[in-house]
């Protein structure tokens, strides 16, 4: 049986990695992918709690995340598609569009 912390480890390194992306990173679709794997690291942790306290909360939650991400993945790219048609860049810094 794995230990609860080995999840939490993978978990760590995860999310870790997802937020050095966002951060690290200027395009567009590679930010938007941190953000997906940021919240795959959360789905693990509360899986892997569910699954320890022997509770279906936490994998309710996860599904609902899960499904949060994919609105979010559709209207990232649609966002992604508009910039890229008037602008012709991905790059997070040459966006400007929402500002006044």
């Amino acid at each position: 049986m794995v230990p609860l912390s080995a999840y939490v480890a993978v978990s760590a390194i995860l999310f870790a990695t997802g937020l050095i992306g966002v951060l690290i990173r200027r395009n567009f679709i590679i930010v938007l992918m941190a953000v997906e794997i940021m919240l795959n690291a959360a789905n693990i942790n509360l899986v892997a709690f569910s699954h320890y306290l022997e509770s279906m909360a936490g994998q309710i939650v996860a599904l609902f995340v899960i499904a949060i991400a994919a609105g979010e993945a559709a209207v990232g790219l649609a966002i992604i598609i508009v910039v890229f048609r008037g602008k012709i860049s991905t790059n997070v810094d040459e966006m400007a569009l929402l500002k006044w």
